[in-house]
This record gives C-alpha cells, sequence and structure tokens, in this order.
C-alpha cells in the first residue's frame, strides 16, 4: 500500500499545541480533515492544514493516487530546536523563557 508524507520542520508552535489538532485529524478522510483545520480557531489548526495540502499534492501529482480515496494515516508533532532567550527580573537576575519549535508530519494513503 502506498502512503505519502509531508513535513513543516522548526514551525515555531510548542508540540503540544500541535498534537491537540492532529489527534482530531487522526484516521479521517483528507476532505474532513481539511474542513476540522480550516475551522479550528488556534494556530496549530492553519500549521496542521497546510502540511496536509501539502501531504494531498505530494500524493496526486508525485505518486498518481487518488484524491477521493484519501486518509489520514499517521500524523505526529516532534520537537524541533529551542530557542532560549532571557527576561530581566527583580534585583539584577534574570528568567530563561524557552521558544519551543516543532516538526510536524503528516503521512496520507489510500483506502483499499
Amino acid at each position: 500500500m502506498m502512503e505519502v508524507k509531508a513535513t513543516a520542520k522548526t514551525v515555531r508552535i510548542q508540540p503540544r499545541k500541535v498534537r491537540l489538532v492532529l489527534d482530531l485529524i487522526r484516521g479521517k478522510s483528507v476532505e474532513e480533515a481539511a474542513a476540522i483545520c480550516k475551522f479550528l480557531p488556534n494556530k496549530g489548526g492553519e500549521i496542521v492544514g497546510k502540511v496536509l495540502k501539502s501531504a494531498i499534492a505530494n500524493a496526486v501529482h508525485n505518486n498518481d493516487l487518488d484524491e477521493a480515496k484519501l486518509y489520514v494515516k499517521a500524523c505526529y508533532a516532534d520537537e524541533g530546536m529551542t530557542m532560549k532567550r532571557f527576561m530581566p527580573r527583580a534585583k539584577g537576575s534574570a528568567s530563561p523563557i524557552m521558544k519551543r519549535t516543532s516538526h510536524v508530519t503528516v503521512v496520507v494513503a489510500e483506502k483499499e
């Protein structure tokens, strides 16, 4: 069975927030998953929607799969690099701020 994937690397959002969106679309058809991503109010929906569109385009144009039969086989968000910043605090001290990034991957496959 043919499966196609698309990845967005070093996206400036925490993996934890993206995983909430990925849990909603896992196992759904690509039309339903795209609709879910489009109408979610958070930033993760927009990012996952773009990666999903890319995976669909890869499947249709590179591997000649039928878009109507595609579904989201797997999707996951891995932790990317963490940018470390510091915020000045009282009495000359500083506290760290961790700006986390994600690697978002969406795998689509054709239903039998």
